[in-house]
């Protein structure tokens, strides 16, 4: 396990009519004094203004390479410049600006890449300002995926200090959730979750809760056969390679205190089985992972939040603990890749 971190933390632009900017500005106040150091890839002037307007005491340091971040952190916000198109509204996206959010994106991975930077945060974007942009991703997700040149899915975790949550189906409605299910899709979540907690993480041997996806696991076939036909082979398969699987577990028993104490990660079948009990346990300070890339990245876990951009009111919780889960990972990340 490495002790410090030696390279800084990439974080980008987002959509910079939400409210990213502030969210950097906030963690950068909270955060000057501590071991975690960052630089943004945003527009220095906007962000100046973005203060000024705000009041937020925050100075800004436009720099020309991420290790000059390492000299000034305590001082300023470095900045590394990705110049907008257009001038900002807060709250009203532009697609003209959508070039620089997803440069500030490819950019962030290279500096990644080229071991300039430890790991990716990054901040909300709004896909449907980018598609009118040209963006052709489904999501941050698929786009990182394909700028890592990554061959499998990725998978999404979002941790907090009181659970880790993993859902194998992500956006999609619950009638095609379950058709996509299958024994693949189940393994291959279950088996990236199992190295990269391993790896980084520092769980030597993780511990898994599986749900069911049918009301009480399908309570022996009598609600339905997923369990049986599918799920318990493909958890049955996974334990006879050394995982250590509970499950299929009904779903609405899973989470209450004394039952997370006995797993470091849940898994579940859809979207909402996953994030319900999250956002109800730590809604403000939830942080997306993306698993299964070959360098780490988080992110907050809310949107642009359109309605309160330019207000000065954003809580910076979730972002600022996405900072501190990427600077724990690559403290905690191994040469096992």
């Amino acid at each position: 396990m490495n002790q410090e971190v030696p390279l800084p933390i990439a974080i980008t632009m987002g959509d910079p009519a939400g409210i990213g900017g502030e969210l950097t500005l906030k963690a950068w106040e909270r955060l000057k004094n501590k071991a975690t150091p960052f630089f943004v890839i945003d527009c220095p002037d906007r962000l100046t203004k973005l203060a000024s307007d705000l009041s937020i005491a925050v100075p800004v340091k436009e720099i020309s390479s991420p290790d000059h971040a390492l000299d000034c952190f305590s001082q300023a916000l470095p900045v590394i410049s990705e110049e907008l198109q257009k001038p900002v509204v807060s709250g009203i996206g532009d697609p003209d600006n959508g070039s620089a959010i997803i440069s500030s994106i490819k950019r962030s991975v290279n500096f990644v890449q080229n071991k300039e930077a430890s790991a990716v945060v990054t901040n909300p974007i709004n896909k449907a300002v980018l598609y009118q942009a040209g963006f052709k991703h489904p999501g941050h997700t698929e786009y990182l995926a394909d700028l890592a040149n990554s061959k499998t899915p990725s998978i999404m975790m979002l941790a907090s200090r009181q659970l880790r949550v993993i859902p194998v189906t992500i956006h999609l409605s619950l009638k095609e959730a379950i058709n996509k299910l299958d024994n693949n899709i189940i393994a291959h979540t279950i088996r990236t979750a199992n190295t990269a907690l391993k790896q980084d993480f520092g769980i030597p041997a993780p511990r898994f809760a599986v749900s069911g996806l049918n009301p009480h696991a399908g309570e022996n076939g009598s609600m339905g056969t997923e369990e049986i036909d599918l799920i318990i082979p493909t958890l049955e398969l996974l334990q006879s390679e050394g995982i250590d699987i509970r499950g299929p577990l009904p779903a609405d028993t899973m989470f209450h205190a004394k039952a997370r104490e006995e797993y470091d990660v849940a898994v579940c079948m859809y979207h909402d089985q996953a994030l319900i009990p999250i956002k109800t346990l730590d809604f403000d300070s939830g942080v997306n992972i993306t698993l299964g890339l070959p360098f780490i990245r988080t992110s907050p876990d809310h949107g642009t939040a359109y309605n309160i951009a330019g207000q000065g009111i954003a809580n910076p919780n979730s972002f600022i603990a996405a900072i501190e889960m990427a600077t724990t990972m690559a403290k905690e990340k191994t040469d096992i890749r």
